[in-house]
């Protein structure tokens, strides 16, 4: 990584400015992963109060920022779609159970198997993710109802705003560190979008430049587009300034039925046309963040989803990939700011954090989270080191809610870009780019494998597993060719088989191939003081070259045999039967398992 991540004191105001910092970059984020997950955004927003919260008290990685996450979006989505929000609250309840026993099991140590090319290719691959997720503030609305991109003057304007926002970044720190380059690049270009929009109006209404508000107003209203189209089986149309009430499909405004109430309640957000081909006319929404104390979802809900084994039978699917995808995240992101803060995390800790987190949003009508990648980013530039920056960060975005809304919905999304595209430029490991010459062949291919996986399938817990599995398999294939031995023979006519390298399943089949059983004598020794005996399979073909050579009426001997490799043979019982020799010298021959 480029020298991005400077290396900084804790310190309590690094910590309360750090955590204001990610607040702020927090707000669209959890909107986005909202419309993603098909929900209400100030479910988003709940939930990235109660995991960001929860996490940062009983987490394991001080630091570390965590919240609604696309990750866990994209996985409820399905459920939302097709049983309905109200079994979305037992599910995440489910999966922070599932996540406190994997802490509870100490599970949480088998992030160490992940190899290093793995770690490459997850940051690699999701700097790229972060990088192109950024490209949605570029589109806004058109009049067929369509987010398609900016063009002239407004994608001028906003390209150099997010320039503005990263050369802040970049400069501010080498003339003070009092305050988060962030955050000042965040105030600085807020300042400045407030001007250009009221100095600029333009014929439409709209600002000029996007600010947090427009961008879930957009999104808002290009989801009921969507859904009104999906109902009505009609395909994008331009609309017609002047539509007939015969031929126009009107959606009701959110005055009438809010996004929040459409979302829980399902109304009808259509009045049926009479005509066969309708029309799409942009509804007039009054979104915003603001909003209430959280409730727990029984209160806030009247359709509940019935505690029975059939919900159960639904939910339980869901809640274990919610549970994989959330800890693999969050111990992937531990690692990482492991590294650059050059301190350890826990990662059972950090398992249970996320579970007792996830019980509660689940309990607050919340959609789940896991640790937040780009936002831990943040938060570690941005000088952000103990539990504090995490606190202050939850309590700042539950504080925008219930008093700041309309303060918040000012700030342009030029700013958050910029910021993220600084995150992107410091996650990805630039120096991977010069490595490829020098790393072993697979290791690279693991690398780009993962990469490329976690950019085009966006789902970055099965991108490592792949990468794992695929690692694991090298190392087999790789080892499976280091079986060997050496041949000698002792003062008493014993022929000696001294192996080297390990036994198990991948090479079970080169070990048998050494014995020439027919010309050996009649006395043969294979000596594992150089090897291991790792595996079933490798206890079987132990057995199998013994009942060979007892068939041509031989005696075979093992010896040096380590502690655990006696074990297994123990173990095996009857399945196998050897003579394992005691005396180094061969001169006595014991049958352990006869």
């Amino acid at each position: 990584m480029l020298n991005f991540f400077r290396h900084q004191s804790n310190s309590v105001k690094n910590d309360v400015l750090s955590g204001l910092t990610v607040a702020l970059a927090l707000v669209p984020e959890a909107i986005a992963f909202a419309f993603v997950a098909g929900v209400s955004p100030l479910i988003g927003l709940y939930s990235a109060f109660f995991i960001g919260l929860i996490t940062a008290v009983a987490g394991g990685r001080p630091g570390m920022i965590s919240g609604a996450t696309g990750a866990m979006a994209v996985v409820v989505v399905a459920l939302v779609a097709e049983y309905g929000v109200e079994y979305l609250f037992p599910t995440v309840i489910l999966c922070g159970l599932l996540q406190i026993a994997v802490g509870i099991g100490k599970l949480g140590k088998l992030i160490r198997m992940v190899p290093h090319s793995v770690m490459l290719g997850f940051v690699n691959g999701l700097a790229i993710v972060i990088g192109l997720a950024q490209l949605g503030s570029f589109k806004t609305l058109s009049e067929s109802g369509e987010l398609v991109f900016l063009s002239g003057f407004p994608l001028a304007i906003m390209l150099v705003l997010v320039g503005l926002t990263m050369a802040i970044i970049y400069l501010l720190p080498k003339l003070t560190t009092a305050i988060p380059p962030s955050l000042a690049a965040i105030l600085t270009i807020t300042i400045l979008s407030v001007f250009i929009n009221r100095s600029m109006p333009t014929d439409d209404g709209k600002n000029m430049l996007a600010t947090v508000g427009d961008m879930l107003k957009t999104n808002t209203q290009a989801a009921l587009i969507a859904d009104a189209r999906k109902e009505s089986g009609s395909q994008p149309n331009t609309i017609n300034e002047t539509p007939t009430a015969d031929t126009s499909l009107t959606l009701i405004s959110s005055q009438a039925a809010s996004v929040d109430d459409v979302v829980r309640s399902k109304v009808d957000r259509l009045t049926p046309p009479d005509s066969a081909t309708p029309e799409i006319i942009i509804p007039e929404v009054d979104s915003g963040i603001s909003g209430g104390l959280p409730m727990p979802f029984f209160m806030e809900y009247e359709s509940l989803a019935p505690m029975n084994f059939d919900t159960l039978r639904i939910i339980f699917p869901f809640a274990v990939v919610l549970c994989g995808v959330g800890l693999i995240e969050s111990l992937m992101t531990l690692t990482l700011i492991d590294e650059i803060t050059e301190t350890r995390g826990q990662g059972n800790r950090e398992c249970i954090g996320q579970g007792i987190a996830n019980l509660v949003c689940g309990f607050f009508g919340g959609m789940g989270g896991c640790a937040m990648i780009g936002q831990s980013l943040i938060n570690v530039n941005s000088g952000g080191r103990g539990r504090l920056s995490g606190i202050t960060a939850a309590v700042c975005l539950l504080a925008f809610v219930l008093f700041f809304a309309r303060w918040i919905e000012q700030i342009p999304m030029a700013a958050l870009v910029g910021v993220m595209f600084m995150v992107v430029i410091g996650t990805f490991e630039w120096a991977s780019l010069k490595m490829f010459k020098r790393m072993p062949a697979s290791d690279m291919f693991v690398m780009v494998l993962v990469a490329g996986y976690t950019v085009f399938m966006h789902d970055l817990a099965s991108a490592v597993i792949l990468g794992v599995i695929v690692s694991a398999l090298v190392f087999a294939w790789q080892h499976a060719t280091h079986i060997a031995a050496d041949v000698k023979y002792n003062e008493f006519g014993s022929k000696i088989y001294q192996l080297h390298g390990p036994l198990f399943f991948a090479s079970v089949a080169s070990f048998k191939d050494m014995f020439d059983v027919a010309n050996d004598p009649e006395d043969v020794v294979i000596d594992f003081y150089y090897t291991r005996v790792y595996d079933q399979s490798a206890i079987e073909a132990i057995n199998t070259v013994s009942e060979k050579y007892m068939a041509a009426g031989k005696r075979l001997h093992l010896t040096h045999l380590s502690q655990e490799c006696r074990n297994l043979l123990d173990k095996a019982g009857d399945l196998v039967e050897v003579n394992v020799s005691e005396d180094p010298h061969y001169h006595i021959a014991t049958d352990r398992l006869g």
